[in-house]
């Protein structure tokens, strides 16, 4: 009894923090219908991440963790400013959706970031400036392709999930802090339905799209399968009782 209610009390938080972040729109699954709902989820006010990642345990912060956080803060802040680009330029739903979708990816590795007493690399710089020069061009050459045409735009979109994909499964790997696990493991399964969400709606206009840092065997094992739905544990499994059901995309993310 007393190890059962230990295991209950250790998984309090994470259940908090997951109640809190189920709030990714159902949207993309209709991407190019407009429909935006469940953005501001409940829980969301200024300062709810991160007071509830705050409640997560803290361990001992290795070399690789810490560049992890680092780099993903300003990896999300590429995402969210390339398709806020777009957005502007091509005034299709899908990337307003889920640009408010990688905020909350921001805001989730922020709080990290914030509760390891580690500095936000990206705090002061505005929309489309960058630390590192590797994301500065990157950023300068999707949003250069991306203003081609919106096909192009779509392909895009799916490239920076592609490379989000990648990076996040190699960060796993090399993390064993439950806190940034947990989090690693729903931003990975919201990059998943973001791919879904932007191969979907190239497969609607006759297009696909060529995997560029998966290979192109895992881009389709993942735009073949079905939308996740619900938050995952630090390992990447369902958690029971949130489980949901049917296509779309709620995920978690930490706020996907």
């Amino acid at each position: 009894m007393k190890q059962f209610m230990k295991k209950k009390a250790f998984m309090a938080p994470f259940m908090m923090v997951l109640t809190v972040l189920l709030v990714m729109p159902m949207a993309l699954a209709n991407a190019g219908k407009g429909k935006s709902r469940g953005l501001n989820g409940a829980g969301m006010g200024p300062g709810g991440m991160a007071s509830t990642v705050s409640q997560l345990p803290k361990e001992d912060l290795s070399q690789e963790e810490r560049e992890g956080l680092l780099k993903m803060v300003e990896e999300e802040k590429l995402a969210r400013d390339v398709y806020s680009f777009l957005y502007d330029q091509w005034k299709t739903p899908v990337f307003s959706n889920i640009k408010n979708s990688e905020q909350r990816h921001m805001n989730a590795v922020i709080s990290l970031i914030s509760k390891y007493g580690l500095e936000n690399p990206v705090q002061d710089l505005g929309p489309g400036q960058f630390v590192t020069p590797e994301m500065q061009e990157l950023y300068d050459t999707l949003t250069s392709e991306g203003s081609q045409s919106l096909e192009q735009a779509l392909q895009v979109g799916a490239t920076i999930e592609d490379l989000d994909i990648k990076d996040l499964n190699e960060l796993i790997n090399k993390c064993d802090n439950q806190d940034i696990l947990m989090v690693f493991q729903n931003l990975v399964k919201g990059s998943r339905n973001h791919l879904r969400a932007f191969t979907s709606y190239l497969k609607s206009m006759g297009l696909t799209y060529t995997a560029k840092y998966l290979s192109q065997d895992q881009v389709d094992q993942i735009i073949e399968s079905d939308w996740e739905r619900g938050p995952v544990d630090s390992n990447g499994k369902p958690l029971r009782g949130f489980i949901g059901k049917g296509r779309g995309c709620s995920c978690p993310c930490l706020s996907n």
